[in-house]
């Protein structure tokens, strides 16, 4: 099973998103992990919340920050959109989702950068499980 990666640079909303909706969507095609090149005490109670809410899913129960030396060697790496200062990892395959970090927006951007990061999970499942 292929290991995936979310990453930008503070691990602390839009990667953690991503990686509570690959293990909700696609558990049963890749492996889903988020991580930083800095870290933040603790993931976007924004995010945490609206989570909760609309897939309920506790991010706080079973993710926390994580720099990218806290991974496991990935197939795919997904950068979240921090452009210059996006982390570089050894990957076969790697793409930018270009998502524009909802932090300190008011819900519905978070709910709009929720939605397209479903939609691209669900995107990257359907590309990953026609590679098999």
């Amino acid at each position: 099973m292929k290991k995936v990666a979310f990453v930008c640079v503070h691990n602390s909303c839009r990667s953690q998103m991503a990686e509570a909706l690959g293990k909700k969507l696609a558990p049963e095609v890749f492996e889903s992990y988020s991580a930083g090149t800095e870290t933040k005490p603790r993931i976007n109670p924004d995010a945490v919340r609206l989570m909760k809410q609309v897939h309920g899913i506790d991010m706080e129960a079973h993710q926390r920050s994580k720099l990218l030396s806290d991974l496991p060697p990935v197939d795919v790496v997904v950068t979240m959109g921090c452009n210059v200062q996006c982390p570089a990892l050894p990957c076969t395959h790697r793409e930018d989702w270009g998502l524009e970090d909802p932090s300190g927006q008011p819900d519905e951007v978070f709910l709009q950068t929720m939605a397209r990061i479903e939609e691209k999970i669900l995107d990257l499942k359907h590309r990953l499980e026609n590679e098999e």
